[in-house]
């Protein structure tokens, strides 16, 4: 039994370092994993016999590759950024933004408000987060699913109770974040240090999807990895409401998308308020996850991703910094940014 220590590409998220881990756990003679994001390494405890680090790290990948994730020997000593992939990512969020601006001019989607986060905003964020590296983990429990109960020959079901779940908890138990919320009576100070804290999350988020600076992924805020690998490992149990109970357990995955949904939620002070901001988020994130049940969809797997994350990181950027904005206005320090 031996331990090695490999260098691993890919990771941008605790929710990527569950996903590796989940993997790399059930590899033939791995007896334990642990990767971290900050290193962007991974070690890994097992008995390979005598098989040497290199040809150890080329099975190993095998696993991960197809996730988006390579390990290799030897760690990179310099990260070079993709700056031209801006050239397309700009005007494509630019574009992104000011249609849904229109639209909120027009009155067709009630996206943003002066003050506080909408329906519309949460739907967003989710679609956001349904494409980016985040939702590595969700996505590796959905393809999961489809694999495990696909043998018994039933492959629509399961992704109906999976994706059924998931919008039912975000409905529930975010109403019950936002009824937290009045017992609290967090005040105006108590809103207002809530709403910045979730505008800096999702400003941590946007330059993380950006992939310039790798330090800044030390600061994304998430729950302990422990409780993502613990409902990861739910898929392995083959019953008829797995999928349901799944589905329901990704409401305390470590995605940091999520989790600013959430510290918003507990602002709003309200069950209703908080279960349709919660089911927003999850509504926004249903097209993708569900393409990605019935199709296996792989964003990350695409050569164009390096453009699309930017863009997305570009969008999530624009509205930390509207929340901030919001924030600020909510208590009188400047007046609103967006009169519309």
């Amino acid at each position: 039994m031996k331990t090695y220590k490999f260098h691993i590409e890919g990771m941008s998220c605790n929710s990527c370092t569950v996903l590796v881990e989940s993997k790399l756990d059930h590899a033939v003679g791995v007896k334990s994993a642990h990767a971290s994001l900050s290193k962007h390494s991974v070690e890994i405890t097992g008995d390979f016999e005598n098989k040497s680090s290199e040809e150890i790290a080329k099975s190993l990948n095998e696993l991960l590759t197809s996730d988006g994730y390579s390990i290799s020997v030897e760690k990179q000593n310099f990260y070079k950024p993709k700056w031209s992939d801006f050239k397309i990512a700009l005007p494509l969020s630019v574009g992104f933004i000011a249609f849904f601006l229109l639209l909120q001019k027009m009155g067709i989607v009630n996206l943003i408000t002066a003050d506080e986060v909408g329906y519309g905003t949460a739907f967003v964020i989710g679609l956001v987060a349904s494409v980016s590296t985040c939702m590595a983990v969700v996505g590796g429990l959905t393809l999961s699913i489809s694999a495990n109960f696909a043998k018994e020959g039933d492959k629509t079901k399961p992704q109906i109770y999976f994706h059924l779940g998931r919008l039912i908890s975000f409905f529930i138990l975010g109403g019950v974040i936002g009824a937290l919320g009045s017992v609290f009576q967090l005040g105006l100070m108590g809103t207002f240090a809530l709403n910045v804290f979730v505008a800096l999350v999702l400003l941590i988020l946007g330059i993380n999807l950006l992939d310039v600076f790798p330090a800044i992924k030390k600061l994304q805020p998430t729950i302990p990895k422990f409780i993502g690998k613990r409902v990861h490992g739910l898929k392995d149990i083959n019953h008829t409401l797995t999928p349901f109970l799944v589905g329901i357990a990704t409401f305390f995955l470590p995605c940091g998308f999520t989790q600013s949904m959430q510290i918003y939620t507990l602002t709003t002070g309200s069950f209703l308020t908080g279960a349709l901001i919660m089911f927003s988020f999850a509504l926004g994130t249903l097209p993708v996850l569900a393409l990605l049940s019935f199709s296996s969809l792989g964003i990350h797997k695409k050569a164009q991703s390096g453009v699309f994350f930017k863009t997305a990181g570009l969008v999530v950027i624009f509205f930390g910094i509207l929340s901030l904005l919001g924030a600020f206005t909510a208590i009188g320090i400047i007046p609103p940014v967006f009169n519309i």
